[in-house]
């Protein structure tokens, strides 16, 4: 009868923990899989398992390597921007031992975290001052909360940004009261001058809508024109855009702008368009960014040692504009010409061919991603694979459990390999793991 209790012998037959941990190399792991298996058997488990592979499995790294072939550059499923070569060496420099984190070597002093870049941050924006926290969004918090004023904000910016969070959260998890002024298309100069009479001692914060465009009947007001009203002014300028000379940058608004206009406190994303670590920055006026220094908020949200040796380095590269081009991933996907694309579509292709996979080269658009430039649509030459007859998602699903993982788009029944967001080695991994997908397909046939 079936759906009984399990026979003694099935429980008999489960490995020791000893045995199994000799071969796994992990006791705790080899322990929690034999408790699991036996109360699986308990509960009328029938089935049969490998308790070796699923021992392995568990020790496996949950973090894993991931090829971008979905051509969307900031992908923040995936870790948003790629480091730079510099930056990965500066991490493993700064996680092989001990660094002077807080330690000033000339002096045997105490020092502080933040002069690892904030010379760079004045250097590259042009500020008086600056700061790094652990992202942009940490940066707004503690901007806001440090000038511990009203807060001026245009209706057309109270903006949504990932993960649910919300301009009006942010001002009221800061303690200071929001103050909206305009419409959800159009603010005048006028009614910021207006909120301010009623509020003279009000900072106004400015938001840019980094994640979406209104377009249309629509007015705001220049940041320059808001730093002539006499009051700090915070902006939220979101992706981070250091580099001149990218055409895909031009309708993102500089950091450098906002800072020659005055601005109290600019925060920007150190990864994004910036291409470094996860990290919010702020630059600006020397007491509004020591306000914000001096704040307990700054503790709670500082940068820890590994993104600060990423983001010098990435930093560093910004002095040459030119080699920030070329050696930041983030910068050079956005800048990548057409006669790389579809060389690294052609070895994509040939790979998959030559495993007897069908792949033929077509034309489509990526994405920036991350919530930046969402109108930004970058064409070139993408690969589409034809799946085996399994269908296209179990095709991806198995790219997925790969290693590395491949992760590409599903579209129109077949899945399209962007070259835009691989590396060439990266290309020739893609293709490969591709042609093994589909070998297996066709053997499960």
């Amino acid at each position: 009868m079936g759906g009984g209790p399990p026979t003694t012998d099935r429980l008999r037959a489960l490995p020791s923990v000893d045995r199994l941990a000799a071969r796994v190399g992990s006791v705790t792991v080899a322990r929690a899989v034999v408790e699991e298996r036996r109360a699986e058997l308990l509960a009328g488990a029938e089935d049969d398992v490998d308790l070796e592979a699923r021992a392995r499995a568990r020790l496996a790294p949950s973090l894993r390597r991931v090829i971008n072939a979905t051509g969307v550059i900031v992908h923040t499923n995936l870790g948003r921007a790629p480091l730079a070569e510099a930056a990965r060496a500066a991490v493993a420099r700064a996680a092989e031992g001990y660094a002077n984190l807080e330690l000033d070597l000339a002096s045997g002093a105490r020092g502080s975290r933040h002069t690892h870049v904030e010379g760079l941050l004045r250097e590259l924006t042009g500020a008086e001052a600056a700061l790094a926290v652990n992202n942009c969004a940490a940066a707004v918090l503690l901007a806001v909360a440090a000038l511990g004023r009203p807060a001026i904000v245009s209706r057309g910016q109270l903006i949504e940004i990932g993960g649910a969070f919300r301009i009006p959260e942010v001002v009221a998890q800061a303690g200071v009261p929001l103050v909206e002024v305009g419409t959800t298309n159009r603010t005048r100069l006028s009614d910021y001058g207006r909120a301010l009479r009623e509020h003279p001692d009000a900072v106004i914060l400015r938001a840019h809508p980094s994640n979406f465009r209104t377009v249309g009947f629509v007015e705001e007001v220049a940041v320059e024109q808001l730093c002539e009203l006499g009051v700090p002014v915070i902006d939220d300028v979101g992706s981070g855009a250091l580099a001149g000379g990218v055409a895909a940058l031009r309708d993102e608004p500089p950091v450098r702008r906002s800072v020659l206009a005055g601005a109290g406190l600019v925060c920007f994303s150190g990864d994004k368009l910036l291409g470094g670590p996860q990290a919010g920055l702020l630059a600006g006026r020397a007491a509004a960014v020591e306000r914000a220094r001096a704040h307990p908020l700054a503790r709670a949200v500082r940068i820890d040692k590994l993104a600060l040796a990423a983001l010098e380095a990435t930093l560093r590269l910004y002095r040459d504009p030119e080699r920030a081009r070329r050696e930041i991933p983030v910068l050079r996907m956005l800048d990548a010409p057409e006669p790389e694309l579809a060389a690294r579509a052609g070895r994509l292709r040939e790979a998959i061919e030559r495993a007897g996979g069908a792949a033929a080269p077509i034309r489509a658009s990526a994405k920036v991603g991350g919530g930046a430039l969402p109108l930004l649509e970058l064409e070139g030459p993408v690969v589409a694979v034809e799946p085996g007859r399994d269908g296209v998602d179990a095709l991806a699903a198995r790219l997925r459990a790969g290693e590395p993982a491949v992760v590409g788009r599903v579209q129109d029944g077949r899945l399209l390999l962007d070259p835009r967001t691989l590396t060439d080695d990266e290309a020739e991994a893609a293709g490969a793991a591709v042609a093994a997908a589909l070998a297996a397909d066709a053997g499960d046939g």
